[in-house]
């Protein structure tokens, strides 16, 4: 699960998600070491797409950073989102927000995503 989970926060495809909830539906009693096992995973490989955006060259602010720059870091809060927070994660690095300031709302923004299929959890098995 965490090899999915880190590969699921970087550029690479993942199915993190999916190995959540198969695993949570064969064993539900371990809800939290699952949760942060996932979430634990996810967060390392948001945190090395953040490294890889810092890798690319600093240019002109495009205007549609804009928006980044007005939330900051909060809006990390958002990388639980399929594709949108990949990219919210490589902007983090390329504009080189300080790692002490983004790494929090990276993990709270990676856990929710996991908190909402576990919560989905009881719905599984009636469908």
């Amino acid at each position: 699960m965490f090899a999915s989970a880190f590969l699921s926060a970087t550029l690479l495809p993942g199915n993190s998600e999916v190995a959540l909830a198969a695993y949570l539906i064969k064993w539900p009693q371990q809800l939290w070491p699952a949760l942060l096992v996932a979430t634990a995973g996810n967060s390392l490989g948001g945190l090395v797409t953040v490294w890889l955006g810092r890798r690319i060259p600093p240019a002109e602010t495009p205007r549609k950073v804009a928006l980044l720059q007005r939330w900051g870091p909060v809006i990390l809060l958002a990388t639980w989102l399929p594709v949108v927070g990949d990219a919210l994660c490589i902007a983090a690095g390329w504009l080189r927000w300080p790692w002490r300031r983004i790494w929090l709302w990276l993990v709270l923004g990676k856990f929710s995503r996991y908190a909402v299929i576990a919560a989905l959890g009881p719905y599984w098995h009636s469908a």
